[in-house]
């Protein structure tokens, strides 16, 4: 049985924001903090459905749209900048009322969580950033191509079929590729270039040495996102910081090794997950 609840919108940081709200099917443990989950660059809520439903064994999450994709507000008149984005989670989170909460991101949602760990918020306990990009302003670039992004948005504007997105990422399974190329027409392009732009513009890796809540960083041991001197750097700066690594899997990491992801993951958001339920593989 899924455990999502429902789908809902919230006016935050004066715009409309989407989200899939999931919970445990049994009453909710009130001494865990409830998570928000925060995508990557062109990754609606709705495809990171699979992990919401396994964190949902053991907790309240919070799925966004992030500006620009999915359901959540877009068009030209937006500010898609990560500052933005930023305070987009914390608004939201403050519109929901919880006093306390930990963000999990991905890749583009890891370095928008690092910018909102900034003004310290006391109500975020935790962090985990996955996979974050660490380029930036006399960094090494991101290594993903934006046509890559770009290509495939406009090919499924027009229509496109799980077959056609093997093109875009062969390794996935059909029903991941699927649900892909059934939402990635949400991504609003100007989003998609703004964030890729701030791959690249914004310093994001330096200002780790201002986060105060305990961090976990998870990284994908195939491909060069993050590699081990990057993992120095950041450990240098937040001396606290927990990494692991995740064994057979790319930067999208738990479309690869969705046990690994999980085992990583351990119970540093303050328990873990039922095993039986995460090990039955991706729904």
């Amino acid at each position: 049985m899924s455990r999502l609840r429902y789908g809902a919108q919230v006016h935050a940081n004066g715009i409309r924001q989407h989200y899939l709200r999931y919970g445990p099917l049994e009453a909710a443990d009130l001494s865990l903090d409830p998570v928000i989950l925060v995508p990557g660059i062109t990754s609606p809520a709705v495809t990171w459905g699979f992990v919401a439903e396994q964190l949902a064994t053991r907790f309240e999450v919070y799925v966004l749209d992030v500006r620009g994709r999915g359901l959540s507000e877009s068009g030209e008149h937006l500010d898609y900048s990560l500052d933005a984005q930023a305070t987009d989670v914390l608004a939201f989170a403050a519109a929901l009322g919880l006093e306390r909460y930990s963000v999990l991101g991905h890749s583009m949602g890891a370095r928008i969580a690092i910018r909102a760990a900034q003004s310290c918020p006391v109500a975020m306990a935790r962090m985990v950033w996955v996979d974050p990009p660490v380029s930036g302003p006399g960094r090494r670039a991101y290594p993903a191509q934006l046509s890559w992004y770009i290509d495939s948005i406009r090919q499924a504007r027009h229509g496109m079929s799980a077959e056609d997105m093997r093109a875009f990422c062969p390794t996935w399974t059909k029903e991941q590729r699927a649900l892909r190329a059934q939402w990635l027409h949400t991504c609003d392009e100007r989003a998609i270039l703004a964030s890729f732009n701030g791959f690249h513009e914004d310093a994001v890796i330096e200002s780790v040495v201002n986060v105060t809540c305990p961090t976990l960083l998870i990284t994908a041991a195939r491909g060069d996102v993050v590699k081990d001197e990057d993992v120095a750097e950041m450990q240098t700066l937040l001396p606290t910081l927990a990494h692991t690594r995740v064994a057979d899997a790319g930067h999208m990491i738990p479309w690869d090794n969705e046990a690994g992801f999980y085992a990583a993951l351990g119970d540093f958001l303050g328990a873990s997950l039922n095993q039986k339920v995460a090990d039955h593989g991706r729904q």
